[in-house]
């Protein structure tokens, strides 16, 4: 019979290239659902990446898919390290766009100032959102999954009753959204394209991020907790300290990506402003190996599969659903990658 025993040593390169097989095997499965439903796998990769990276149009496309993804994937990825699952991204990012609309809407703020303050709001609201979270862990040992998870519903919940009520356009034909931001409060974009400076922001935070996690003390003592907590209490590290502050700052770079996709794409509040990026976020950060550079990469990986994948529900007439089924086979193939990357099979006899 088969069992399962931990790894001593996990060799390097197995470990780096085991997510990315584990996108292969994804790719494969996906292709045999496809020749069942009767639809030829190779002309649907095809048409993905011709769609998403064929023309200019659609790498501007990408990238701007990519953008809330590398920002959202940056907060989940530093919690990650940490041995802290937060699940709650989406509706950090919810939480920053909010507060992003809050200043463009109610402050009177305009030009630079009113950016800068929309950004510094979008980071608080959306920081403040899981530092409940962390606060809780930290404090009471509350589950963050559980906390983090519902406050999503919570997030999204409260911005539709916004954009139904106090915040609702008189003139928007009674539809969920907000008026139009000023138009100086609107990133500027590039090459009439969608893609705005909010892309040039989540690069800036990949180096900041970077930087952060691999270079500086406090970098090396999220991941000395997240390697082992009794050594890190043991040298002096204030664990609860720094729980509530990396949940904070998680949860603040999920809403800078509320504030890219409501100053950015929208110019303004809606409901669905976002398309699942803080879930997307999960696999992104796992795949990515909790690394900043890492998540950069594995970003505009999904952010062709997203952008290929809304080509294919016209082209071929695909469900949306099939998107997410892709998704959810990466996220499985991962967990058993890293589970295959913390343990190995050995073949053993069965006897008395």
């Amino acid at each position: 019979m088969i069992r399962f025993e931990k790894r001593k040593d996990a060799s390097k390169l197995f470990t780096v290239f085991a997510p990315f097989m584990s996108v292969l095997f994804a790719l494969a499965t996906a292709a045999v659902i496809m020749l069942f439903a009767g639809i030829n796998p190779i002309a649907a990769y095809a048409g993905m990446l011709n769609e998403s990276l064929g023309s200019f149009y659609g790498i501007s496309e990408t990238l701007v898919k990519s953008t809330p993804l590398i920002l959202t994937g940056l907060g989940v990825s530093i919690a990650f390290r940490m041995k802290i699952w937060n699940i709650g991204a989406e509706g950090q990012l919810y939480m920053g766009a909010m507060g992003a609309s809050y200043v463009a809407l109610n402050s009177g703020l305009t030009g630079f100032v009113g950016l800068a303050a929309m950004f510094v709001m979008a980071a608080v609201f959306g920081g403040i959102w899981a530092g409940i979270s962390g606060f809780l862990k930290a404090k009471a040992n509350v589950n963050e999954i559980i906390v983090t998870l519902l406050m999503n519903y919570i997030a999204i919940a409260w911005v539709s009753y916004l954009v139904y009520g106090p915040w609702k356009d008189p003139n928007g034909f009674n539809f969920p959204l907000t008026p139009r931001f000023s138009p100086d409060l609107v990133l500027s974009t590039f090459f009439n394209t969608r893609l705005h400076t909010g892309f040039i922001i989540a690069l800036a935070l990949v180096a900041v991020m970077y930087i952060f996690m691999e270079k500086t003390v406090w970098g090396y003592e999220i991941k000395v907790i997240g390697n082992n907590p009794k050594a890190a209490k043991y040298a002096g590290i204030s664990i609860d300290r720094k729980i509530i502050g990396v949940m904070f700052i998680s949860g603040a770079l999920a809403g800078i990506a509320g504030f890219g996709e409501a100053a950015g794409v929208q110019g303004r509040l809606q409901e669905g402003i976002s398309h699942g990026y803080g879930y997307t976020a999960i696999i992104v950060a796992w795949l990515a190996g909790r690394s900043a550079i890492g998540v950069f990469i594995v970003s505009v990986i999904m952010a062709v599969i997203l952008v290929g994948g809304d080509s294919l529900q016209i082209l071929m007439q695909l469900p949306v659903a099939f998107v997410n089924l892709f998704q959810g086979l990466i996220l499985f193939f991962i967990l058993a990658s890293d589970f295959l990357i913390q343990n190995k099979p050995v073949m053993k006899r069965s006897g008395k």
